[in-house]
Order: structure tokens, then sequence, then C-alpha cells
């Protein structure tokens, strides 16, 4: 499997991250949507957050990190964060968890779709729980150091 595809896999099993952008990269936790096609992560926010705010007038760098709960993904991801009308895709990702947040649904005034067009990646991809704690011990008996998995950058460009 090549590291785009290993990459895109592992991202399936995350349902958030943390998400900030130029110019106060102030990270906040956000349900992220992948798009592998696109090469791109699409978000659901509101009007009058900071991330909305930031990108009103044009598209920002940005950030976004994950990590699985498994612990078999860990990736700081690179874009540039817009802010998008794209109708299709907002009917395509809305869910029972972005209709909590809006009064009027997907009519609702104040939703907001922000695309992330990833330019780089950096992903650590590990075996999880149970594939740590077997290296370490394995390490503690041989005096081997222990394999950690895989640690490699993609380029989106």
């Amino acid at each position: 499997m090549s590291d785009r595809e290993t990459f895109w896999k592992r991202l399936d099993d995350v349902n958030a991250g943390m998400l900030g952008c130029d110019p106060d990269w102030r990270l906040v936790p956000m349900s992220h949507y992948a798009d592998p096609d696109e090469d791109a992560l699409w978000f659901i926010t509101a009007e009058g957050t900071d991330l909305a705010e930031a990108v009103s007038g044009e598209a920002k760098k940005a950030v976004h990190v994950v990590s699985s709960q498994g612990g078999k993904l860990y990736a700081r991801i690179e874009g540039e964060l817009s802010l998008s009308d794209d109708r299709e895709k907002l009917d395509e990702i809305w869910n029972a968890v972005a209709s909590s947040w809006f009064e009027d649904g997907k009519q609702d005034d104040d939703v907001r779709l922000l695309r992330l067009s990833l330019s780089a990646a950096e992903v650590w991809s590990t075996d999880g729980g149970l594939g740590f704690m077997y290296q370490i011990a394995k390490s503690k008996l041989t005096g081997a150091k222990p394999d950690m998995g895989e640690h490699f950058e993609i380029s989106f460009a």
C-alpha cells in the first residue's frame, strides 16, 4: 500500500482533529469529512466562528492535526482553507451531528462549508495500542529499538 493510500485509509477511522489557520493559528476541535478524490477535507461551521471569519475574505494557510483513538494514525495536515458554496458537497456530508448545531438544518443561514485543499501531510502510522505494547516488550527482551511504525511525508501538489 502506498503512503497516500495508508494515509487516507487510516484517516477514515478518525472523526475529528484540531484545525487552525493564519493569522492567529488558534487550533479548535472540528469534525472533518475526507475527500481523497479531491485531496481535500471538508468542515461544517457557523457564521461568526473564528475560522469562518478568518477565511471570509480569502483562503488562508491552515493546519489540521489528527490522531486516531487506537493510536494507528497521527498526522499534521497542511493546506489552504477557504469558504465554499458547494451545496452538493454540503448535502453529501450533512449528518445528524451537524444538524444538532443548526436550528433550520442545512437551510440555516448560519451554515458555512469550509474546504481544506491539502498541500502536505506529515504522518506517523503505527500498529496501535497492542502493537505498541508488543514492540516495547520485545525491545526490553532483545535490547533492540522498538519498531514504532512508519513515518512519512506526503505532498499533494
